[in-house]
């Protein structure tokens, strides 16, 4: 697939795909096009490595068997990844979809072989500005899983920046804080850091952070954090931080959630940046 031909999650211009380690052809393409029963998972690649792979390629697998009934090889996976990369340059973002081009076969409930699709890009570059998120009440589908069903996280995603946000914030419908909407998020209270405790996805850079943290000795926990909780919290000492992680950034400072300002500190920004970067790079 030619440079141009479609585009990535959040827009990016895909310069190539393959499929099974091939390129796609046309047939792949309007395939992928309307492959709303898919899985994915997004990383950043630089001289053939990535940090995390080995969670990549195992959420890869959790999901397949989950959604397909059948396993995912982490070698054909990589084999795919590899072909892919040959004549990539060395800083690129990779986009790993699992599939199938057998939909009714998968609707009858039936164990089907996967297909495995591998999307590059131009490398995107970390966000460290601070953030304003907007909360909203919403759920997605088997959080769990990142997977292509994505139409009303991006309808409210859109909503938030036409009311002047970055990004939103959602609450469950028992007012917990779960995710941003390709985010997940946690706080610093001075001393710990605090994940929020609801059904989230459990992103391969929020694992990252939690072996970075667990190496460094800073202690971590998991906890329901009511929308409700932010506003005393915020405005007690010491005073609270909020960071956003995903496969593109590590730490992003939250400036304000809703009318809610919170702590924006480099010193934390940095903390996290540092734990995240005590996983080595894993050759593809």
């Amino acid at each position: 697939m030619a440079a141009g031909l479609g585009t990535g999650e959040g827009g990016v211009v895909i310069d190539r795909m393959e499929v099974n380690g091939a390129a796609a052809d046309n047939e792949d393409l309007k395939v992928l096009a309307q492959a709303s029963y898919s899985h994915f998972s997004s990383m950043q690649v630089r001289d053939r490595a990535v940090r995390g792979l080995d969670l990549h390629l195992k959420r890869l697998d959790d999901s397949t068997r989950e959604l397909f009934g059948t396993g995912l090889d982490a070698d054909r996976v990589r084999s795919c990844m590899r072909h892919a990369l040959h004549a990539s340059p060395d800083a690129v973002t990779v986009r790993v979809t699992v599939f199938s081009r057998h939909q009714d076969a998968v609707l009858r409930g039936e164990d089907v072989e996967p297909d495995v699709a591998v999307a590059t890009s131009a490398p995107i570059t970390a966000r460290t500005s601070p953030v304003r998120l907007r909360t909203v009440e919403y759920e997605r589908d088997l959080p769990h899983v990142k997977h292509a069903g994505t139409f009303g996280l991006s309808l409210r995603r859109r909503q938030a920046v036409l009311a002047g946000y970055d990004d939103m914030l959602f609450t469950d419908r028992n007012g917990r804080i779960s995710e941003a909407s390709i985010s997940n998020i946690c706080f610093f209270d001075g001393e710990r850091v605090i994940w929020p405790e609801a059904a989230v996805l459990p992103g391969i850079t929020m694992q990252l952070l939690q072996r970075g943290l667990a190496a460094k000795g800073v202690p971590a926990e998991q906890r329901e954090i009511h929308l409700r909780d932010l506003g005393s919290w915020a405005s007690g000492t010491p005073a609270l931080a909020a960071i956003l992680s995903n496969s593109i950034s590590s730490a992003v400072p939250v400036a304000r959630v809703d009318e809610t300002a919170l702590t924006v500190d480099p010193d934390v920004t940095d903390l996290l940046v540092n734990c995240y970067e005590t996983n080595p790079w894993q050759t593809v």
